[in-house]
């Protein structure tokens, strides 16, 4: 980072930190930013690895060369699929590094199809579900990828992650218990995995822990790597909520110093976005955007922060941008959707809201059929007396959430 921008950097902080000092609360946006959703996935798992093939000398045996012959096929056949795996998987990751996640998932698709209990496709596959913050399927990759090699710690960190990622609908709790679980197990596997303590301390933070052992999960996070900024930005954060503001600014101060990748810089974005400081996640935003403008993380976050303060012109390229990257991710098209809402365009808002729909959850169809869905677009078009249009929307809603009444009695006016 250069030192012009670190300084920027740096003084934001030390500005966000006399804000903690004093006990003020930033509360614009408080309501939006819970409702627009969040966990924009700042962790990104390293990709699996290909296995090591080595040419062995074919076994000699005693039951002649039919039998030989036999065994030598089978080994060639079984090295063979090993073989087209392997190229799959690297495919996989080169798709993946390169942001092109349809790709990337077909090739890891062509895996199972060859081995289909390949924990390393598995994983891959969680990958690129989890970089386009599909959590669901995120989660079911993990957990067949824990299911089918349960040692497997890059794993066991990667569902916790997903986890305690915030869903619409019931379940979190559950979720949150699970996410500690496996990232203890982690750490039992991997004592000195500065990730896994970290991600402990997440687990139980996102189950409302804020006590000793939260802390000191982080601590040993820090202890094991002191050049982790994500574990020092979480310390900072549950020292805060303990009460002991005045020991988190240089915590604060020591992760913006580590902060030199947009991954980095998307978890103190985050970070600050969750303590309801919006304004304050912006530069730092752009900072990583300068440092790769497709990611769809940053993406994603600058343009919440952005739909937020209702600058809704200024987030649309941003959030066209991240449905492009990331095409099959529920929230990037579900804010821009609204964007377009909040701007009377209820066309494209429409449009929008239908490709979103096509990869919705359970609680985002229902989601989709509320006021800032298909609902609010039928609203938008009896409002503007287009009627034929509004029924239409209504009848999209109804769809998607079958049980509404209100939406029942709208379509009833509108036709």
């Amino acid at each position: 980072m250069r030192a012009s921008a670190f300084f920027r950097l740096l003084s934001l902080f030390i500005g966000l930190f006399a804000c903690f000092s004093l006990g003020a609360v930033c509360t614009l946006g408080q309501d939006v930013g819970a409702d627009i959703g969040g966990g924009a996935g700042i962790f990104r798992p390293r990709n699996p690895e290909t296995k090591k093939r080595a040419t062995k000398p074919s076994p000699v045996t005693k039951r002649g060369s039919a039998s030989r012959t036999s065994g030598t096929t089978g080994a060639a056949s079984s090295a063979a699929i090993e073989e087209r795996a392997d190229d799959l998987l690297e495919k996989g990751n080169q798709f993946r590094d390169a942001r092109r996640f349809v790709e990337s998932e077909d090739a890891y698709q062509g895996i199972l199809k060859l081995k289909p209990r390949d924990a390393r496709a598995a994983y891959g596959l969680g990958n690129v579900y989890s970089d386009q913050q599909r959590w669901e399927e995120a989660e079911n990759s993990y957990r067949n990828a824990v299911l089918w090699s349960p040692s497997d710690v890059d794993a066991l960190v990667a569902l916790s992650v997903v986890l305690v990622q915030p869903r619409t609908g019931a379940g979190n709790a559950k979720r949150f218990a699970d996410a500690e679980s496996f990232a203890r197990r982690a750490v039992q596997l991997q004592p000195k995995n500065a990730v896994a303590w970290d991600r402990l301390g997440v687990a139980l933070q996102s189950r409302g822990i804020f006590n000793n052992e939260t802390e000191q999960a982080y601590r040993r996070a820090v202890e094991l790597d002191a050049e982790f900024p994500v574990a020092y930005a979480h310390l900072a954060r549950v020292v805060k909520r303990l009460g002991r503001a005045e020991e988190a600014t240089p915590l604060y101060q020591k992760a913006s110093a580590l902060a030199k990748d947009p991954a980095t810089l998307n978890l103190i974005a985050e970070s600050l976005q969750a303590e309801q400081q919006w304004e304050n996640s912006e530069p730092i935003l752009k900072r990583s955007l300068e440092l790769d403008p497709r990611n769809p993380n940053a993406l994603y976050l600058l343009g919440r922060m952005l739909v937020v303060y209702k600058r809704y012109q200024e987030a649309e390229p941003y959030l066209k941008l991240a449905t492009e990257v990331s095409p099959r991710a529920f929230q990037p098209f579900n804010l821009l959707g609204r964007s377009y809402l909040a701007m009377d365009r209820y066309e494209e808002a429409e449009v929008i809201y239908e490709r979103a729909a096509g990869f919705a959850s359970p609680g985002d169809r229902k989601q989709l059929a509320g006021a800032f869905g298909f609902g609010g677009v039928g609203d938008g078009y009896l409002k503007a007396n287009k009627k034929s249009s509004a029924a239409r929307a209504y009848r999209r809603a109804l769809e998607l959430d079958p049980e509404n009444k209100e939406l029942e009695q709208k379509l009833s006016k509108a036709q």
